[in-house]
């Protein structure tokens, strides 16, 4: 004897789909409607790029390069840890979104709304992925136009980096959501999320871990991004990944699973 509840499973699966992506219309809509914050946060990384190896390049490279200081050897190390950081920055926007959006009255008016409860952060988190995406795309083209190249890298090497990098960006873009929810306004979002890009500083981007000073070495190699800056330059530059790539996935997956409790537990009991 069939339940009379069955068919409701496939429709209520059918309305969080059709939700979903009008909420991720919406953000994608806003986010090109008004694109001054994205091209704010992408101007630190593009500007980063370019004062490191133009400006420090060659002092830069004399501790990484063979042979002497090689500013496009430095260019090749470098570039993997700028597309980290654009992840970090990009992601502040979201936590800035995220916020405007419960301070200023739109979620109270969806809760009494006949729409699913979990479309909404699921549009800023496909919205803030895509838009990760986007970006990084955008500060790799710089990248190349500069001079940088992974000519070794095969097929399957470049989706594996893109597979990473879309996944650093799920479990930032979940972080940076629970930072929203929880900020009062919309500048302290951008400053409770600031360490998401302040981290990629403190880490093997600019400099290998060896290179730094013993007391702050176990700050930049037990973090999150040292391990996948290192796999994607594995991916990118044929260089070793070791045991970086088991790491890099285990912190996306921990902190992707830590975000979505935090940001649905607190969404679900916020009564704004």
């Amino acid at each position: 004897m069939s339940s009379p509840l069955a068919p409701a499973r496939p429709a209520r699966l059918s309305l969080a789909v059709r939700d979903s992506t009008t909420m991720l219309r919406r953000n994608l809509l806003h986010a090109r409607r008004y694109p001054s914050l994205t091209l704010n946060l992408l101007f630190t990384p593009v500007m980063l790029l370019l004062l490191f190896v133009y400006i420090f390049g060659d002092v830069m490279s004399a501790g990484i390069a063979d042979g002497g200081p090689d500013r496009s050897e430095y260019l090749a190390y470098i570039v993997p840890g700028i597309l980290m950081l654009t992840i970090g920055g990009t992601t502040i926007g979201t936590a800035v979104s995220v916020s405007n959006d419960m301070t200023e009255g739109i979620i109270a008016r969806f809760r009494t709304m006949a729409i699913h409860r979990g479309s909404v952060l699921v549009g800023h988190v496909v919205g803030s992925v895509v838009q990760c995406v986007t970006s990084v795309v955008l500060v790799g083209a710089v990248g190349v136009a500069i001079g940088f190249r992974a000519e070794g890298a095969t097929a399957v090497e470049w989706l594996l980096a893109l597979g990473l990098l879309t996944l650093v960006a799920l479990a930032l873009t979940w972080i940076a959501v629970g930072m929203g929810l929880v900020s009062p306004n919309a500048e302290a979002a951008g400053n409770n999320a600031m360490p998401l890009m302040v981290l990629p500083l403190l880490s093997s981007a600019f400099v290998p871990v060896e290179a730094m000073p013993g007391w702050f070495r176990p700050v930049a190699e037990y973090q999150p991004f040292t391990p996948a800056i290192e796999t994607l330059r594995g991916l990118l530059l044929g260089t070793g990944i070791g045991h970086n790539g088991w790491l890099a996935v285990a912190w996306c997956l921990g902190l992707t699973a830590l975000g979505y409790f935090w940001s649905t537990s607190k969404f679900n009991a916020d009564p704004k």
